[in-house]
């Protein structure tokens, strides 16, 4: 029983599109488990809502190692600093940022316990949620030399959009 899905039925009408975009995404054979679900985790804890977070993690649980379930939760908190950073520095008017080294702690992406590239994925995802154009583009470069196609990346982006609109009508319902 999917956990996501049971979630999505709280929608009200109006989300009806979400609700089964949510379902169509989650039976998706674009990508394997582990990026599917790590997907879900990392863009759950990036909308911030807990039922979605809980449910999304009790799901993947089924699907997910400890350690790639770590390794989403740590996109998605490298990513929830990041953006806010790498954002800052590329929309200030002020060059000098982007010159200056980013002295933030970001050892989990160095050795994230799971393939790069489905750290990569979960780390573009989440940026494309928190909208760092400048992390949206590091991490698409980093993908696509790594030979992931764009259909992949795209599906990506889709699980970010829907499970987003998904915590965020559901907290405001």
């Amino acid at each position: 029983m999917s956990q996501v899905k049971d979630l999505a039925r709280e929608l009200p009408d109006y989300a009806k599109d979400t609700k089964l975009n949510i379902g169509s995404l989650l039976g998706d054979g674009t990508v394997d488990e582990q990026k599917k679900y790590g997907l879900l985790v990392a863009c759950a804890h990036a909308t911030s809502y807990g039922p979605l977070i809980d449910a999304a993690e009790e799901e993947a649980g089924e699907h997910l190692s400890e350690e790639a379930m770590n390794a989403a939760k740590a996109a998605a908190s490298l990513m929830a600093m990041n953006n806010i950073y790498y954002r800052f520095t590329h929309l200030a008017g002020n060059d000098e940022y982007a010159n200056m080294p980013a002295k933030l702690r970001m050892n989990a992406m160095a050795n994230p316990g799971v393939d790069k590239v489905d750290f990569e994925l979960w780390s573009l995802a989440v940026s494309a949620i928190n909208g760092c154009g400048m992390c949206i583009d590091s991490h698409e470069k980093v993908l696509i030399k790594e030979g992931v196609n764009a259909e992949t990346i795209q599906f990506a982006v889709r699980m970010a959009a829907v499970v987003f609109a998904l915590g965020r009508t559901l907290a405001a319902a």
